[in-house]
């Protein structure tokens, strides 16, 4: 029979350390959102999308937005792809306008369209409010899944303090990525595209994931030892589940890293956002999830103290 040694390491023992590092991480990312905001793609303000091939050299971006000055287009984004193309997004403009602006790119340095999209800010809208109802229901809808999956485990902790302390770590795993684009959104016009709005859901499965999975083996430590103690419960867990938590997330890494450097721009900071996530993601899991229910835990029964 082969015996399996897990680590023994003290997880909750420096909880207020996470709870710090977590703490100044999103207070960071509030202050970012709260001065820079978040720079939203066409999708969901409306707009102009082209994409054009030049034959031979690609203008600088500066030599772009001087040619098409005329048009009165508001602030360009001009974003390259590969080695000769360019993505331009502007203010919505008719048929008559889109073909001089090709034209004006044309006598630039010759030219070809690849594809051009408009999207009406009425549209646009209703995307950003229906993305913002699905991020919602998802977390509400597991919030109440994780309540109903630990209804049967009680004590010492209430099942729906489980649901609570996954939204707690869920709100950590968004809002730093967030802040993060904040940032790139403000210094380097990076915008919030259906792209990344698709790496925050996946961030959402992913996180909730790897804490189910740490607090499914808390749940089966509580029904085998019973009346252990719960911060001994809590750390036996994390020991038994660390190994794996740190092995998934680090495949994951890898394959977000190569498509980071490798898949092309339109895949840059759809893996971007996964990397930044998925990392906050294993943090919260390990390092807050499962220490917070024990804080949680003995702050109830220091309540409890003080009234007997």
């Amino acid at each position: 029979m082969v015996t399996i040694k897990y680590m023994n390491f003290p997880f909750v023992k420096y909880s207020k350390v996470y709870y710090a590092i977590s703490g100044l991480l999103i207070l960071a990312s509030i202050a970012s959102l709260a001065v820079f905001g978040l720079k939203f793609g066409i999708e969901f303000t409306g707009g102009s999308n082209m994409e054009v091939a030049f034959n031979e050299s690609r203008p600088s971006n500066e030599e772009i937005s001087k040619k098409l000055e005329e048009f009165n287009l508001g602030e360009i984004v001009i974003q390259p792809t590969g080695d000769k193309g360019a993505v331009l997004q502007f203010k919505g403009v008719d048929e008559e306008t889109h073909q001089k602006i090709f034209s004006s790119l044309n006598e630039l340095s010759g030219a070809q369209e690849k594809s051009f999209q408009y999207i009406g800010p009425s549209v646009g809208q209703e995307l950003k409010n229906k993305t913002l109802l699905a991020i919602v229901l998802a977390l509400l809808a597991i919030t109440l899944y994780i309540a109903f999956a630990f209804r049967k485990v009680s004590r010492p902790v209430a099942s729906w303090k489980y649901g609570i302390t996954s939204l707690v770590a869920l709100f950590h795993d968004i809002l730093i990525p967030l802040g993060v684009f904040s940032l790139l959104g403000h210094y380097y016009n990076v915008q919030i595209t259906v792209p990344i709005v698709a790496a925050m859901l996946t961030i959402i499965g992913f996180s909730v994931h790897d804490t189910i999975v740490i607090f499914d083996r808390i749940r089966e430590n509580i029904l085998r030892t019973g009346n252990s103690s719960f911060e001994q419960t809590v750390d036996a867990s994390l020991n038994q589940t660390f190994g794996r938590s740190l092995s998934t997330v680090a495949t994951v890494l890898i394959v977000m890293f190569s498509l980071y450097f490798f898949g092309g721009e339109t895949l840059k900071y759809f893996s971007l956002a996964l990397i930044v996530g998925v990392a906050a993601g294993a943090y919260s899991s390990i390092f807050i999830a499962g220490p917070l229910l024990v804080t949680w835990h003995k702050s109830a029964e220091n309540r409890l103290k003080k009234r007997g």
